[in-house]
């Protein structure tokens, strides 16, 4: 939050601390932020463990999360022992993560007034009784656009007059084990889950700028277990999935090809590795040494490369597909794709994106939002979802603060509309912000995920 005044030692003293754990597949992060006077982000802890109960995106073995997660912690306290974290805001993705498109519309019953908020969370909430399977869980409705009668592609419909409201959505659903083994997971680290933020959400706003949601771009956020895709087009998110591959894929292919151990494929993969085999020498060979006194066997890098590629082709087939379902395959995202993640800093990857999507491409770095004088190590795409995560969180604290502010002068007239629009209250509801810039985005991820966990049959944990 930017304060007014001139003092920046008050306006970051006022800021809170809010801290992003990013339990993925390979590692787990754990970064603390706060804001500054000029709005960008200081890190004032980060710690990481290597992730050992946690396969594609999902916790499998609760224990082995848990001790992960207080290294982690215990990682971050290190680097900032005036660190105190009790909340944290958490990444979920996985294969179990889905998505669809749908289409609501309401008959307005008080014609002559104009579009209110309530009308349109009564739109929202109808999505939620959409059908789904069973052992799913609704996680999101995000409204794309609006319309009223014959009028189109609305933003933000309040204030307009008509007789019929209608909007296209996009409903993400994951499986509630999953997402309860998360929240437990954090639970019984003496953690409180602030809330859940969907992982191509809060890598998107890590590496995003205005310019790239107005464009239109694809993020493609390659994990050790998933690939998560996060479409935008006109401001508007457009589409998301969850590709079940991604680094761990392809080292445990290298390991199976080449015949090495595990640990042998992940360092060449690192070291040597290549998206694109024409573009490795074929008289290179990597040196790895023998097993138990068996002799030391040598790997071609041109043979690596292959694999790596045919891997990584496989994934990017995915996208293009993806983006061939939502009509967006073309020439219409300007922005291109924008790869990140760990698994985007392959060597010649942004060769093979294009080569495979037909669009342009480039790393994304969560360097767009942070303060000057971080370590190089957060630079790094790998981090981009814990940094999203804590954007995601001042996006929370400031729009409760501007509730507040609200609340404050609702005895103005000019402030009646506002202070109605901000005290709705629904169980399921949804506030529809602005969606051309980047805050928009965010505005739409919706603040109450964490109501997926206070259900009867947890009262017990």
């Amino acid at each position: 939050m930017t304060s007014e005044s001139p003092n920046g030692t008050t306006t970051v003293n006022n800021n809170p601390i809010i801290v992003g754990l990013d339990i993925g597949t390979t590692k787990i992060a754990a970064i603390a932020g706060r804001k500054n006077e000029f709005g960008k982000l200081e890190i004032l802890g980060f710690g990481r463990a290597n992730s050992n109960g946690v396969q594609h995106g999902m916790v499998l073995n609760i224990d082995q999360t848990i001790k992960a997660i207080e290294q982690a912690l215990q990682n971050c306290y290190a680097s900032n022992p005036n660190l105190e974290i009790s909340e944290v805001y958490v990444g979920i993705a996985g294969h179990h993560i889905k998505s669809l498109q749908t289409r609501g519309d309401i008959v307005r019953q008080m014609t002559d007034e104009e579009i209110s908020q309530k009308e349109i969370d009564q739109l929202i909430g109808d999505q939620y009784k959409t059908y789904i399977p069973a052992g799913d869980q609704i996680i999101d409705v995000i409204p794309q656009e609006f319309t009223v009668d014959n009028f189109q592609n609305i933003p933000n419909p309040i204030g307009y007059s008509g007789v019929k409201v209608g909007a296209n959505f996009h409903i993400i659903t994951g499986d509630k084990n999953a997402i309860r083994n998360i929240n437990r997971s954090v639970e019984k680290s003496n953690l409180k889950v602030k809330d859940l933020v969907l992982q191509p959400l809060a890598s998107a706003a890590a590496v995003m700028c205005e310019h790239d949601l107005e464009a239109g771009v694809a993020i493609v956020d390659i994990g050790g277990g998933t690939t998560d895709l996060a479409v935008f087009y006109e401001g508007i998110l457009k589409h998301t999935a969850v590709i079940p591959f991604g680094g761990e894929n392809i080292t445990n292919d290298i390991k199976m090809g080449l015949g090495v151990l595990r640990t042998q494929a992940e360092q060449m993969k690192v070291q040597f590795g290549s998206a694109l085999a024409d573009e490795a020498k074929s008289n290179a060979f990597i040196t790895i040494p023998g097993i138990r006194g068996m002799q030391p066997k040598e790997i071609s890098v041109k043979n690596l490369a292959n694999i790596i590629q045919a891997r990584m082709s496989e994934i990017m087939d995915f996208v293009a597909y993806h983006l061939k379902q939502v009509g967006l395959d073309n020439r219409l995202l300007n922005g291109g794709i924008v790869l990140t993640g760990g698994g985007s800093q392959l060597k010649h990857l942004i060769q093979l994106t294009e080569y495979v999507t037909g669009l342009n491409a480039r790393i994304g770095f969560p360097n767009e939002h942070l303060a000057s004088g971080h370590i190089d190590e957060l630079a790094k795409p790998m981090y981009s979802t814990c940094i999203g995560l804590i954007l995601k969180g001042y996006n929370v604290y400031e729009n409760t603060q501007n509730k507040l502010k609200g609340v404050e002068i609702k005895e103005e007239p000019a402030a009646e509309v506002v202070t109605n629009y901000d005290e709705l209250t629904n169980t399921h509801e949804v506030r529809i912000k602005k969606r051309k810039n980047l805050k928009g985005f965010m505005d739409s991820i919706k603040d109450g995920l964490i109501d997926l966990f206070h259900e009867e049959e947890d009262k017990k944990f």
